[in-house]
């Protein structure tokens, strides 16, 4: 594996026009499981925890967008640094995939940092919306930057976790959504990482990307998020324009080169064809990853920067890169 402890300067059009527009057609095939729905209790009344530091439990917080479940490890010792891990694309009503898909609760169980899991989110891109989405009669708005920077945080501070000692990391769609909300509010979050993301949303071709492959996953109209493709929505969500909000935060990008690895071994046709996705999909990722080195290198603004010899666009590779930016984690947070 190559590490990089540097930045960027000037992206390649021509090879990013074309890999966009294989993303359109990758992301149709998808890669992630279905949708599952959950009823969503309301046990928000009760501040306590149920279980001691360094156990699992589940919360029901409100938002403006109903009762929303958050999956929570606590630090083992008390400590009030959180850990916040976004989902992707294809988020899940019923659980966070970070908590079932990667070893992530083991990696930190002996952390004094609190693992936040939000659930749900699918093709949100962790932003506040416009308005619902018309396409598949959405009930409600997207609110999941108030949510996460403002309803979550405070909520969680009841059980002892700061609402300004937080990292957040997250991976594909999640990615691009972590720098997003750290670079927006630097009062909240210490640490960002982004793991496969889509880090330079105004690379040729990539909105329209994003508007086919929205749709695929549940149908959403990506103009009731950002608006048209003309609409400012776009350049405030977009970490390659964004990057001098980002000067001075630690962080961690990382991209496989989309080249199947030991941890990539399909068997049936189904698995053939999502390593295929997979790997467009994580080729695309590591030339938005190379590029905004060159940005951040451009401007005079380090970051740590992994490079893998081998992965596709897979959980298995996002749960190795989350234990390899552990220390840094751990280190940023006084987490150990």
């Amino acid at each position: 594996m190559q590490r990089i402890n540097h930045t960027l300067s000037e992206r390649t059009t021509r090879r990013a026009k074309v890999l966009a527009a294989m993303l359109s057609l990758l992301l149709l095939g998808g890669i992630f499981g279905p949708t599952v729905a959950s009823a969503a209790p309301d046990r928000s009344a009760s501040p306590a925890r149920s279980v001691p530091w360094g156990g699992y439990e589940e919360l029901w917080v409100p938002s403006s967008m109903g009762n929303i479940k958050v999956q929570v490890q606590w630090a083992a010792r008390g400590g009030n640094a959180a850990l916040y891990l976004l989902d992707g694309l294809r988020a899940r009503d019923d659980r966070n995939a970070w908590s079932f898909e990667t070893n992530a609760l083991d990696q930190y169980r002996n952390d004094n940092i609190t693992l936040v899991m939000p659930v749900g989110g699918e093709s949100s891109f962790y932003t506040d919306w416009y308005a619902p989405s018309n396409f598949n009669a959405q009930p409600i708005t997207y609110r999941w930057e108030t949510f996460l920077t403002r309803e979550l945080p405070d909520f969680l501070a009841g059980y002892g976790v700061s609402p300004t000692n937080n990292a957040i990391v997250g991976l594909s769609m999640g990615g691009s959504a972590a720098l997003n909300l750290a670079g927006h509010h630097r009062d909240q979050f210490k640490f960002a990482g982004s793991l496969s993301g889509y880090i330079n949303i105004s690379a040729p071709g990539m909105r329209e990307a994003i508007r086919v492959a929205m749709y695929d996953a549940g149908r959403y109209n990506v103009d009731s998020m950002w608006g048209p493709p003309w609409s400012s929505g776009w350049i405030r969500n977009d970490p390659f324009v964004n990057a001098e909000l980002l000067r001075g935060l630690p962080m961690y990008i990382s991209a496989s080169n989309g080249i199947p690895g030991p941890y990539d071994q399909p068997s049936t046709p189904v698995e053939y064809l999502n390593t295929a996705s997979g790997m467009g999909l994580e080729l695309l990722a590591l030339v938005h990853a190379r590029s905004f080195e060159l940005r951040l290198q451009s401007m005079g603004i380090p970051a740590t920067f992994s490079f893998p010899a081998w992965g596709i666009h897979s959980w298995a590779n996002w749960s190795a890169e989350l234990w390899m930016a552990r220390g840094q984690i751990l280190d940023v947070m006084n987490a150990w």
